[in-house]
C-alpha cells in the first residue's frame, strides 16, 4: 500500500517561510497526483494545491498561488509545498494525499485515496 509521510512543519514567525515535504513509498503510479490540504482548528479541511507525477501539471485553489508553490523531486519520491509570507491564518495541520489523475489534477477531497498523518504548522506573531 502507498504510504505518505509529511514533514517540515513547526513553529514559524509571522512573515517567514517554510517548506513541507511529502515522502511516498510502496505502490504508486505515474498517473497519480499528490495534493496538499490543511485543516485549522474548528474548520473543515481545505485543498491547497496538487501536482501530477507524470507531467508535473499543477493546480492551486483560489488565490493561494502567490504564497504557495508545489513542486516535486521524482528521484526522492517527494513532493514539496513551499509557503512564503506566512500569516497567522496559515496555522493548521497540513496533509498530503495521493489520488489518480488523468489530465491535470484538482483538490476535491473525494478523489484522494491515500493520506498522510499530517504535520503541524504554527505561525507566531
Amino acid at each position: 500500500q502507498l504510504q505518505l509521510v509529511e514533514s517540515g512543519g513547526g513553529l514559524v514567525q509571522l512573515g517567514g517561510s517554510l517548506r513541507l515535504s511529502c515522502a511516498r513509498s510502496g505502490f504508486t503510479s505515474d498517473y497519480y497526483a499528490i495534493g496538499w490540504f490543511r485543516q485549522a482548528p474548528g474548520k473543515e479541511r481545505e485543498g491547497i494545491s496538487c501536482i501530477t507525477l507524470k507531467h508535473g501539471d499543477t493546480f492551486y485553489e483560489g488565490s493561494l498561488k502567490g504564497r504557495f508553490t508545489i513542486s516535486k523531486d521524482d528521484a526522492k519520491n517527494t513532493v514539496y509545498l513551499q509557503i512564503n509570507s506566512l500569516k497567522t491564518e496559515d496555522t493548521a495541520v497540513y496533509y498530503c494525499a495521493a489520488g489518480p489523475a488523468i489530465r491535470g489534477c484538482h483538490t476535491g477531497l473525494s478523489l484522494y485515496e491515500y493520506w498522510g498523518q499530517g504535520t503541524q504548522v504554527t505561525v507566531s506573531s
